[in-house]
């Protein structure tokens, strides 16, 4: 079966306000089950976990079942799932536990191509331990991140390498499981940002050879939290700070305070939104799983064709400069205009009722290493709700700035 925007489209309430949502990148709208899904979580009562009566009960339930749902969603385990507000929080946690261990001469990879979530808590770990930081750069002309750099910055010293599965401005993809394979050869542990990934296409966490990886609900039609994905045997390793009271057993140690329990609620209904994008693309009686899958490479298809016909439309445009060329791209556009600051480029587009990003979008060094600065450019996201008639918008906007 075809994948069927429209169909998809009608489940987006936010959607009807007539505004073209390319702002997915910074995160996603909402559909119907997901805001449902959290309001029955309040209708019907919930209370803390470990309690002796029902709504504690119905707590503890949602939670184990949105451990399974983002288990489903990337090929991990629920016992190895764990929750918390944001992934740059899940960087500080585990770069605070690892750390401990580390020794001065110890060394950490990361590169300029991520969002800096997964570089600055690596180098002030790093900075607190007496570690040496190496730096993995790509391509200033194409945007690719070239794995053989990382024969090289890669040791018997090298405790980490933090990478992304996906750029969040220029949308390139490295090669993960090639880097993930030269870091386990030598010992070290691999943290993988698959925030900007997750969205976009089929993830397995296993075939990546992720140590660590984080997804962040929102930006996959789900409410504010974030996951961090590991094994459970690695967890039961580190010994993060946390409470005295609070449960020591993994992955609740990993957990700080009390979980938002309706809004996992929401992201159990995320994910099972997601396994229905490309209904009928999954064999009859197929796992949810399965189903995941099935749904993401349909959405993986149509993104790349949206996201052909935007940069075909950018290129076309002499006032337009276009940053990033990578084989493997998630579908995000990163552009400047001549004669336009970023802000003033993406409110001229607000005024039209189009809703982009401006600015560095937090891959800070990206841009710096671009020359672009602090300020950064425009970025145009495009996700699996959108469709011709926003790219469209966006194209006849962006050549009326000429």
């Amino acid at each position: 079966m075809s994948y069927d925007a429209s169909r998809v489209r009608s489940g987006y309430p936010a959607l009807r306000d007539g505004h073209a949502y390319l702002d997915g990148a910074a995160g996603t709208q909402v559909p119907d089950a997901v805001i449902a899904a959290i309001a029955e979580a309040y209708r019907a009562g919930i209370g803390n976990v470990g309690g002796a009566f029902a709504a504690s009960d119905r707590s503890g339930a949602i939670v184990a079942r949105a451990r399974q749902a983002v288990a489903d969603l990337v090929g991990g385990v629920p016992a190895g799932v764990a929750f918390g507000p944001s992934a740059t929080e899940w960087a500080y946690r585990i770069s605070a536990a690892l750390s401990r261990d580390w020794r001065p001469g110890d060394e950490v990879v990361v590169s300029r191509l991520d969002h800096d979530s997964n570089v600055r808590p690596w180098i002030q770990a790093a900075a607190r331990a007496g570690a040496v930081v190496k730096w993995a750069e790509f391509d200033l002309a194409t945007g690719e991140l070239p794995v053989v750099q990382y024969e090289e910055l890669i040791g018997s010293r090298t405790r980490v390498v933090a990478v992304t599965a996906a750029s969040n401005a220029i949308g390139t993809r490295p090669d993960v499981a090639a880097v993930s394979a030269l870091a386990r050869a030598a010992g070290a542990l691999v943290y993988v940002d698959g925030v900007h990934a997750t969205p976009h296409v089929p993830v397995d966490v296993t075939a990546l050879g992720a140590d660590f990886y984080t997804t962040s609900a929102y930006k996959w039609s789900g409410p504010h939290v974030a996951a961090l994905v590991a094994d459970p045997a690695l967890l039961a390793t580190l010994r993060p700070d946390k409470l005295a009271p609070s449960c020591d057993e993994v992955p609740d140690r990993f957990e700080l305070g009390t979980l938002p329990f309706a809004d996992l609620a929401g992201v159990t209904a995320a994910v099972d939104h997601i396994a229905a994008l490309a209904p009928g693309s999954g064999e009859a009686g197929a796992s949810r799983r399965e189903r995941v899958l099935a749904s993401m490479t349909a959405v993986e298809e149509y993104e790349a064709a949206l996201f052909t016909h935007l940069l075909g439309g950018l290129a076309s445009m002499s006032h337009v400069t276009l940053y990033g060329k990578a084989a493997r791209r998630a579908p995000t556009a990163f552009f400047t205009v001549s004669g336009l600051t970023p802000p003033a480029v993406a409110e001229s587009l607000a005024q039209r009722g189009i809703n982009v990003w401006s600015g560095n979008n937090y891959a800070l060094e990206l841009c710096r290493a671009l020359g672009l600065g602090d300020g950064g450019a425009v970025r145009a996201g495009l996700v699996h709700y959108n469709d011709d008639t926003d790219v469209d918008r966006l194209l006849a906007a962006v050549a009326d700035l000429a």
